[in-house]
């Protein structure tokens, strides 16, 4: 029998401040970081790696709060885990006095994120396959078994659920042989985007972008009306107006702020608005969104559980809903937001803009064309060109396209050497250093 033996939690912060990577109107200069946590077995072969994404200051209270789900684990038969994912979700989440911190929300939430990660990540190396395809050859049954529908059942029944994956099983094998042969899955780029580039930078990674093959390309905006218009002009000249353009404003705006705004960048037609205001409020994106028509509207970074979700479908408050495989409670929670934007007929474009998030949507994103949705139409997942290079199976792109990953796991492992120099604040990066002088 094997056992869970052990589990470790690391702050992991990375100092994107410094180049302004990830800058936009809400987050100024965030440090990309990982509440990262380690799952060990007592097989060496058998180790379960996955984290949960913020920007810097308070990344060792998520990490804090992601070991206290995670000792939890120490003690558990590997086989009852992995075969039943569903039910050890269910056990951690009913820690009433725990999880009245939340409740579901906050950071005891996506430090359960980075738990139930490492959990899948471990289940689909001990099944020897990829996240995606451990996921695409589970049954309906074990799906809908592994989803967390609770307080769902007034927007999507299991039967309803069962219904939406029995009617995809048949030609999963013929979908994932589509992607295989199209070149993976498609994406979008944000990393020419950001705020805090200058334009110089802006004109040369956007005209990267095109020449990479991207036909979709996402810039912020939200700081400064004119500095905006300026902006996407420069984005229409470098793109053309044949690519997809979005825009992303991380919810500085109130709504009719945000429809002003709006109103006002509609000559560079944008495809859609990101995050126009603040992402509780689902009646005031639905109200945008009926004002800024035909522009979409975009959402769900940091939507912070399933119900939220259920409500701006219920509302009709967004075009594309855009989850974070890092702020849901992991694939347990991700799989039942998938499904009922499948019944509401809603496109799902993951967010991933942070560090490992595109390792982590890209096996989401296959899935949901594999065995949920069954359609590429209006789809594209976001990928962001930085910080790879410290995972131990990066994320792979070419020609606009995710590829297929086929190692086993979610793709989640960083390198020893980058958790030492990166862990925060004794590692061989921050070592020494002051936070305020370094920002």
């Amino acid at each position: 029998m094997t056992t869970i033996e052990a589990v470790e939690a690391h702050d992991v912060r990375f100092p994107t401040s410094q180049t302004l990577d990830g800058s936009d109107a809400m987050n100024k200069d965030g440090d990309y970081s990982a509440a990262y946590v380690i799952v060990r077995t007592d097989d060496p072969e058998l180790t379960g790696y996955g984290f949960t994404f913020t920007i810097g200051r308070g990344n060792d209270i998520v990490t804090a709060a992601a070991l206290h789900w995670a000792v939890r684990l120490i003690g558990r038969d590997l086989d009852a885990v992995v075969n039943d994912p569903g039910a050890l979700y269910r056990d951690l989440q009913s820690d009433s006095q725990y999880r009245w911190l939340g409740p579901e929300k906050g950071v005891v939430h996506i430090a359960l994120a980075a738990v139930m990660n490492a959990v899948w990540d471990l289940t689909a190396r001990a099944a020897g396959k990829p996240l995606w395809r451990l996921l695409a050859d589970m049954t309906p049954e074990q799906l809908v078994d592994a989803a967390d529908l609770r307080y769902l059942s007034d927007a999507l029944t299991r039967e309803e659920a069962l219904g939406i994956l029995r009617d995809k099983y048949d030609t999963r094998a013929q979908r994932i042989a589509e992607l295989e042969a199209r070149g993976g899955y498609p994406c979008y780029t944000t990393s020419a985007g950001w705020l805090g580039y200058s334009d110089d930078k802006l004109r040369r990674l956007l005209q990267e972008a095109v020449d990479q093959g991207y036909r979709h390309v996402k810039l912020k905006v939200g700081a400064d009306l004119e500095e905006d218009r300026r902006r996407l002009r420069i984005a229409r000249e470098v793109i053309g107006w044949d690519a997809k353009l979005m825009i992303d404003a991380n919810q500085v705006w109130d709504v009719p702020e945000a429809i002003d705004w709006i109103k006002a960048l509609a000559e560079f037609e944008p495809h859609w608005i990101e995050e126009p205001t603040s992402p509780d409020d689902v009646l005031g994106h639905a109200a945008v969104r009926r004002a800024v028509a035909p522009i979409g509207v975009a959402t769900g970074e940091h939507g912070m559980n399933r119900v939220l979700f259920k409500q701006m479908l219920q509302a009709e408050a967004l075009d594309y809903l855009q989850l974070d495989s890092a702020r849901l409670a992991s694939v347990n929670e991700i799989i039942a937001v998938y499904l009922m934007a499948a019944k509401f007929g809603v496109p799902v474009c993951p967010h991933a803009g942070g560090v490992g998030l595109c390792e982590l949507v890209q096996h989401l994103s296959i899935f949901d064309y594999v065995a949920v949705s069954g359609t590429l139409e209006d789809r594209v997942t976001e990928y962001v060109d930085h910080l790879h290079e410290h995972f131990t199976d990066p994320c792979l792109v070419e020609n606009g396209n995710y590829l297929l990953p086929s190692r086993p796991g979610y793709s989640a492992e960083m390198y020893t050497a980058s958790i030492e120099e990166f862990s925060y604040p004794d590692g061989g990066y921050w070592s020494g250093r002051d936070e305020a002088a370094v920002r």
